[in-house]
C-alpha cells in the first residue's frame, strides 16, 4: 500500500510541474522567449516516463519491496530543495529551455551557491526514489540514462546562457 501511495503522489507531483511549466511557458512567450533544445525534448519526456514505468515494473518483478525510510527522508528534503529552485526561478521555470532576450540568467536562491540547481536535484531523485522501494536496477539504469540525457541539455543551456 506504501509503494502505491508513493507512486500515486509522485505521479501526481510530476503532473503538477508539467502544469506549472505550461503556464510558465506561456508566460514566457509572452515576455518573447525563444525555445532551445526543442530536438531533444521528447527524449526527456520519454526518459521521465519510462522511469516511472520502470519503478512500478521493477517493484511488482521484485514481489513488493520494503521501504526505506532513510531514502524516504532523503526524498522529502530533496522535494524542499526542488521548491527552493522552483520558486527561486519563479515564472522563468520551465522543464523546456526558454530565453528572454536580454534577460539574465537568475542568481538568487540555490543559483547563487551553484550553476544547476534544478539538474542537481534531478540527478538525486532519479537516484533516490528508486532506493525508497530497493528498486535497484531502476536506480542504477536510469542514473546511467539520465546522466547521458542531461549532458546533452546541459550543453544546449550553457550555450544559451553564454550567448
Amino acid at each position: 500500500m506504501a509503494f502505491i501511495i508513493f507512486i500515486a503522489f509522485l505521479i501526481v507531483q510530476r503532473l503538477t510541474e508539467l502544469y506549472i511549466s505550461k503556464r510558465n511557458e506561456k508566460w514566457l512567450l509572452s515576455q518573447g522567449a525563444i525555445e532551445y533544445g526543442r530536438e531533444h525534448y521528447p527524449f526527456i519526456l520519454a526518459l521521465h516516463s519510462l522511469f516511472i514505468l520502470s519503478l512500478v515494473a521493477e517493484y511488482f518483478l521484485r514481489g513488493g519491496q520494503s521501504i526505506s525510510y532513510i531514502f524516504l527522508l532523503l526524498f522529502v528534503l530533496l522535494l524542499m530543495f526542488k521548491y527552493w529552485v522552483l520558486s527561486s526561478l519563479g515564472s522563468y521555470w520551465n522543464t523546456k529551455i526558454y530565453r528572454v532576450p536580454g534577460s539574465a540568467a537568475v542568481r538568487k536562491g540555490p543559483y547563487k551557491l551553484f550553476k544547476h540547481p534544478n539538474y542537481v536535484d534531478v540527478v538525486l531523485e532519479i537516484a533516490i526514489i528508486p532506493l525508497v522501494f530497493h528498486l535497484y536496477y531502476t536506480a542504477i539504469i536510469f542514473s546511467v540514462l539520465n546522466a547521458i540525457m542531461l549532458s546533452v541539455r546541459i550543453k544546449v543551456e550553457n550555450k544559451v546562457w553564454a550567448d
